[in-house]
């Protein structure tokens, strides 16, 4: 007889062994008509489940976070049903969820297209709304492998192979549709309603480029109406934003198959990022961070004393020169310890801490290349801190002040925080990751700071914390980070004498604040659709003539506001004025100041914003405090 216990506390008796669903309708039919599936003892499992013994049960409905889950993987079934079902000589591999949403891969003799699509997303729409049941079903794993075999999926039956012998597997059926899952899945199809199929993309089998070339269609599933609209008007926005469209349309970089993964500036676009990397620059040296420079090739030796030489190889560029082999660096910080281990250090001498805008290549995979936001040769705006275990958490904590300073001043305000813990893999006696992982949440804590704990999610070397930001269409960016290392300095040779005279390794903080500077300017790009906050643009306001009787005038305007410091523009084209604000308005100047007869006579400019608003006329001396003092708030 079942005791079942409640998540507030309450619980049932039965007398005989019920499914999740029986529970659900012992409490009140609205919550099973609600229910997708349950979670018995902490494991999601499908309403149809029997639960014999004494168990924790709560109910899943759509309004818990496990239901976007199950909902996804639902709705990639009724993908491969519906595909299935429309063309019956595809085969059927794998259809996991991703990130809002999901995909299925399959076999066919010809390309899917768009009419193909459209087709098959109202074939899984009819089969929605047939309401079709789902039945879970236990087979052994040779079983399997022959029903698989009857029905022609080959791909399926040799995904099963490889599964062990002893394994019982769960397949589950709809309508005339059967597939291999774990579960849980929703009770019925009726529960799928809210889809969008998107694209379809080539993907091999198995990811190993040897093999055939199968089709990848992609879908995104949604609890309900309003969440599937709002996440496909943030697929418009971000298509409005697209950082490598405006990096075009503004003349501000581009890139060519010349130098894939690389970024060609053009000069609207280095003013960018001159502006970005000056005002860090700024920003750590008042912090107390030395900038140095350390060389683009080095010594394989290094890198294989390092460690990065066996784990990081394939993703290493490398050249040969005199019988000795090179690597071009993919990362800063066996160069940083080379310039610590110059000259005898004192605990005097420590926190120590080294900075660089370090430009490092990496060999990523051509298929991922994207834009600024992935690419193979970039700049970070890295540091390293060396210093005693009893320093962790102070520089910990300076370092996240200097972060939401730094991420205030660009604009961003909603930052989220994870702290990762020891994986099981790791280098370092447990009390100094004791010591370490307490200096980390000690410092998050002290701040008041909310954050997510990742156990088991750190690096080999020590823990780490990492911020993410949140942008405007709720996109969240990996970015700044903090990472203590054991490891490297003893593999490096690094030392110091401690106050007792002995030879001591010193505790290496690897951190950055924005990441790659590229990648962040593809993110303010987009944040900003273009139109950067004033500090940031690279042309702050353009001086604009109305007739040639103003031209001296307006190089004289440009000339005064050029002298102190300010990015301007000068444009006495042969035009009619209404054309180039028009121009210089989409260019997305902040300012657009005009100059006419009466502004010549008065020694004024009359003063346009990017958004049409007219500020009227004031003196060129008026208008310059304007500007320093948007310049000094930044993005506030």
């Amino acid at each position: 007889m079942p005791v079942i216990t409640l998540p507030d506390g309450s619980s049932k008796s039965f007398e005989h062994p019920v499914t999740v669903r029986d529970v659900a309708m012992s409490i009140g039919p609205g919550l099973a008509k609600a229910a997708l599936a349950g979670r018995v003892d902490g494991k999601l499992v499908d309403l149809s489940r029997p639960i014999r013994d004494d168990a924790e049960l709560a109910i899943v409905t759509e309004r818990d976070e496990e239901a976007l889950e199950i909902i996804r993987h639902s709705t990639a079934h009724l993908l491969a049903q519906a595909v299935k079902e429309l063309f019956p000589a595809a085969q059927v591999t794998i259809g996991p969820t991703i990130e809002n949403g999901f995909y299925y891969d399959f076999s066919f003799e010809r390309s899917f297209t768009q009419d193909d699509l459209k087709k098959i997303e109202e074939r899984m729409k009819q089969l929605a709304k047939a309401d079709n049941t789902v039945t879970r079903l236990v087979m052994s794993r040779d079983d399997a492998v022959t029903f698989f075999r009857d029905l022609g999926e080959h791909y399926k039956a040799e995904i099963i192979e490889s599964i062990p012998a002893n394994e019982e597997l769960s397949l589950y059926s709809q309508g005339t549709f059967t597939d291999l899952c774990r579960g849980p899945h929703v009770p019925s199809t009726g529960k799928l309603g809210w889809f969008k199929l998107m694209k379809v993309a080539g993907a091999y089998w198995r990811g190993n480029s040897d093999n055939e070339m199968l089709q990848r269609i992609y879908g995104t599933a949604w609890r309900n109406k309003k969440e599937l609209k709002q996440y496909l008007h943030r697929l418009e926005e971000a298509e409005k934003r697209d950082h490598r469209k405006l990096g075009k349309a503004l003349d501000l970089f581009h890139t060519q198959e010349e130098a894939p993964g690389m970024v060609f500036w053009h000069p609207k676009g280095w003013a960018i990022y001159r502006a970005v990397e000056q005002y860090v620059r700024e920003k750590i040296s008042a912090a107390g961070y030395q900038e140095i420079r350390t060389p683009q090739i080095v010594d394989r030796s290094l890198w294989e004393k390092s460690g990065h030489w066996g784990k990081y190889r394939e993703d290493m560029f490398t050249t040969r020169s005199e019988d000795r082999d090179y690597a071009i660096k993919p990362m800063n910080c066996p160069c940083h310890v080379q310039v610590f281990n110059q000259g005898i250090k004192s605990y005097r001498d420590l926190p120590l801490r080294l900075s660089e805008f370090g430009s490092c290549h990496r060999n990523e995979a051509s298929g991922t290349l994207h834009g600024l936001m992935r690419v193979r040769n970039f700049v970070q705006d890295d540091a390293h801190i060396f210093c005693t275990e009893d320093q962790i958490q102070d520089e910990v904590s300076a370092f996240v002040d200097l972060l939401f300073e730094i991420y205030a001043d660009f604009g961003f305000t909603e930052i989220e925080i994870a702290l990762s813990t020891r994986p099981e893999k790791r280098v370092g006696a447990d009390e100094v990751w004791d010591k370490a992982e307490k200096a980390l949440e000690d410092a998050l804590n002290a701040k008041g700071l909310e954050w997510r704990l990742q156990p088991g999610e750190g690096a080999f070397y020590g823990p780490k914390i990492d911020f993410s930001l949140r942008d405007c269409l709720g996109r969240v960016w990996q970015c700044g980070t903090m990472q203590v290392d054991f490891s490297m300095p003893a593999r490096l040779d690094a030392g110091y004498i401690a106050q007792d005279n002995s030879r001591q390794v010193p505790v290496m903080l690897h951190r950055a604040i924005l990441g790659s500077l590229e990648r962040f300017i593809g993110i303010l790009i987009e944040e900003s659709a273009g139109a950067l906050p004033l500090w940031l643009a690279p042309v702050q306001a353009v001086v604009l003539n109305i007739t040639d009787r103003q031209a001296e005038f307006g190089e004289k305007v440009a000339q005064i506001l050029q002298e102190q410091g300010f990015r301007i523009d000068l444009d006495l084209r042969n035009q009619k004025i209404g054309f180039k604000i028009r121009e210089h308005t989409l260019a997305r100047v902040p300012y657009l100041l005009v100059l006419g007869d009466r502004e010549v006579e008065n020694g004024t400019v009359t003063v346009r914003t990017r958004s049409g608003e007219d500020l009227g006329n004031m003196s060129v001396g008026a208008f310059a405090e304007l500007l320093k003092e948007q310049v000094a708030r930044r993005s506030k």
